[in-house]
């Protein structure tokens, strides 16, 4: 079980996670920050100088912070917003990797589509051929006319040189 574990622990995608969640925590209090110290504080300027940790509206003995409700939906849309930007990064470095990697795979081809070209290819060879007494058309092998039942001599020559060799 340990060794199970041990290896579900040190897999790069599990790792790679790890790291993203430290990142994100760190990415997240900066985040927080941002907004408490710099955008809100800014906000409240232009609102009339309201702190908008403070806004509550007290209904009897329950009190609903909606200031800092507030505080927090613009901390999650600037972290949302920056998630989108480094995916969105992400995704173009993909595709044109994506791209590249197609445009060598299709010169690649055109090369070997070259090279074929460039070597001389063995014709294959026929599968059939005509009879030179009845101009009938037989099996490129046959050493006998099957119409005509002429004996056909040259290829008997050639399949007997062959056998030779």
């Amino acid at each position: 079980m340990w060794k199970e574990f041990k290896e579900f622990a040190t897999k790069g995608n599990i790792v790679d996670m790890a790291i993203g969640v430290i990142i994100g925590g760190a990415f997240q209090k900066i985040v927080t920050s941002l907004v408490n110290d710099i955008i809100m504080p800014t906000i409240s300027i232009f609102t009339g100088k309201v702190d908008f940790s403070n806004l509550v509206i007290t209904v009897g003995g329950a009190s609903i912070q909606y200031g800092s409700f507030i505080t927090t939906v613009v901390d999650f849309l600037i972290i949302a917003f920056s998630i989108f930007i480094v995916i969105r990064s992400i995704n173009k470095l993909s595709n044109s990797t994506k791209e590249n990697m197609e445009k060598l795979a299709k010169k690649s081809k055109f090369s070997k589509k070259l090279k074929k070209k460039d070597e001389k290819e063995v014709p294959a060879e026929p599968k059939t051929k005509k009879c030179p007494y009845c101009f009938s058309e037989i099996d490129y092998h046959a050493t006998r006319c099957p119409h005509c039942t002429s004996i056909l001599e040259e290829t008997t020559k050639k399949s007997n040189a062959e056998s030779i060799n």
